[in-house]
């Protein structure tokens, strides 16, 4: 016997999860999530961060942890649509010279002949995610 079989790697290529709140109480719920997500070994991530109006430093922190888990497997983490506040909050802890931060035009935004700042994908699935602990 030679040990056991690694699992075969997903074929998930895109996963997006949109966050409502990011921060120090809601961290383990949040970082479970994750944990159970980066489990699929996606080849990217999007963090939706529209919805998000409060991000601390622990947050940051957990971002950070999902890109490095991520890039060890050859992943990439992007943080789309942060509010004007906290992509300020996210320049200055540097998060922007780590990750790719990028902001969606407008829906009503007329054509102006460049690329969108970022792809959408063909089909994007939406959905919840429910954490239970046991303590």
């Amino acid at each position: 016997m030679t040990g056991p079989l690694a699992p075969p790697p997903c074929a998930l290529h895109l996963v997006e999860v949109g966050v409502t709140e990011l921060d120090l109480a809601c961290l383990p719920a949040a970082g479970a999530v994750f944990d159970r997500l980066l489990a699929l070994s996606p080849a990217q991530v999007v963090v939706d961060l529209s919805g998000c109006r409060h991000i601390d430093a622990a947050a940051i922190g957990l971002l950070l942890d999902v890109h490095r888990r991520l890039a060890r497997g050859a992943g990439a983490l992007t943080i789309r649509n942060p509010n004007p506040r906290i992509r300020r909050i996210l320049h200055t802890a540097r998060l922007d010279q780590v990750l790719p931060i990028v902001t969606d035009p407008p829906p009503d935004a007329p054509a102006t002949g460049q690329e969108p700042t970022s792809a959408q994908p063909a089909l994007v699935a939406h959905g919840r995610a429910s954490v239970t602990t046991s303590e």
